[in-house]
């Protein structure tokens, strides 16, 4: 795909809901309006997963999307889910059950999802990747990808044996991750290009790091681009790559898909004073970031003390940026840990880190949410 002509995708990991503590409770008229402006303005791939929304997600595009727009007018892609499925026969349940809970006959594009070392003998064992072969050879899957959260030398061993099926990959790449080396985005495009593997973006934000920036960050930007949203500057590093044939974003708002798909719609790749700024940005972020998370909440499907890590991750990254207030994200804390484990109640299991995608060392970092939260702290009982 020429340079120019990068394509736009709507993520639905973090779709609208009503009730914050339930991620199946989704507002409908928030998602249908969000739908079909992204339609409106002339783009049309849709990203879901099956694990997605506390495994509701795909139901939710079913309802918002296949059954308000026809077929062709979008495209569907979905995930398998690598660290549910038990065996061969359980491969084949899961697919049909996609098929029903988005209410197709077939995937435009169909993904191994989270791809790393916690789960790649066991595809290996089972045969996940003939399998999804097996579906594309049927028409049930049009393209077949892999999303990925490990080293580049994994992948460079992945793609090294299944290549020859693989049409496109998913990673993730963004400035702030450029060369971090739990993510290493840069290496990883590398090893894409390699092998000559087309690449979906996602977090281009970070979960949304990259939009709500330090100040002395948003600074630099508006004096470079008085009128350009951060987001905007996110979105528009991840296309430039030249491996780069689509982004991802998900969006909340109307006015953030009016925002997102207008970079898209006359795309320009950064240019060099551009790209300077982008270097200072994420140097001051990096000053001002405790912790890496991306808010994907992969750690607490099955937390022992259904710990709310994301969210405790968030408060404590609040209170060390210079514009984080203390005393309200205290209150946020014993809020949420009326109904979740504190951040001491970790019993390092370490469950959590091994579905990290982001490899963060978790539990100790809880331990430092915990000192910093509860330290002197009383707590109400958890209802």
């Amino acid at each position: 795909m020429e340079q120019n002509k990068k394509d736009f995708g709507f993520g639905c990991m973090r779709l609208p809901t009503l009730e914050q503590d339930n991620p199946a409770s989704f507002d409908y008229e928030k998602i249908n309006a969000l739908f079909d402006t992204f339609l409106a303005q002339g783009f049309t791939y849709f990203d879901t997963a099956y694990t997605y929304h506390g495994y509701h997600a795909e139901e939710a595009v079913r309802h918002a999307l296949v059954e308000r727009h026809p077929r062709e007018a979008y495209q569907l892609a979905t995930k398998l889910p690598l660290r549910d499925f038990k065996d061969s026969e359980d491969l084949e349940k899961i697919f049909n059950e996609q098929l029903a809970n988005c209410g197709v006959e077939f995937f435009d594009y169909y993904l191994l999802h989270n791809m790393g070392t916690n789960v790649y003998e066991k595809c290996r064992k089972y045969n996940a990747f003939g399998f999804a072969a097996q579906k594309k050879a049927e028409g049930k899957i049009r393209q077949l990808g892999m999303s990925f959260h490990d080293t580049p030398e994994l992948l460079d061993e992945i793609l090294g044996q299944y290549a020859g099926i693989l049409d496109f990959i998913q990673l993730q790449v963004n400035y702030a991750d450029w060369e971090q080396p739990n993510v290493q985005s840069r290496c990883c495009l590398e090893i894409a290009r390699k092998y000559g593997k087309p690449v979906t973006v996602m977090e281009p934000c970070k979960g949304g790091t990259l939009v709500n920036l330090p100040e002395e960050a948003e600074k630099l930007m508006r004096a470079c681009a008085p009128d350009a949203s951060n987001a905007s500057w996110a979105l528009r590093f991840a296309a430039s790559q030249p491996e780069v044939t689509r982004v991802l974003s998900g969006m909340n708002t109307v006015e953030q898909v009016l925002d997102n798909t207008a970079a898209f719609a006359d795309f320009k790749p950064l240019n060099e004073d551009e790209l300077a700024v982008i270097q200072e940005v994420t140097r001051i972020i990096e000053a001002n970031t405790a912790v890496p998370c991306t808010g994907c909440a992969y750690c607490t499907h099955g937390c022992p003390k259904n710990i709310a890590i994301p969210q405790y991750f968030a408060l404590y990254n609040n209170i060390t940026r210079t514009t984080g207030s203390f005393s309200s994200q205290a209150v946020y804390y014993n809020n949420t840990a009326l109904t979740h484990g504190k951040a001491s109640e970790c019993i390092g299991c370490k469950q959590c880190e091994k579905a990290c995608p982001q490899h963060l060392p978790i539990t100790e970092h809880l331990k430092a949410v915990a000192a910093k939260f509860e330290a002197g702290s009383s707590f109400p009982s958890r209802r």
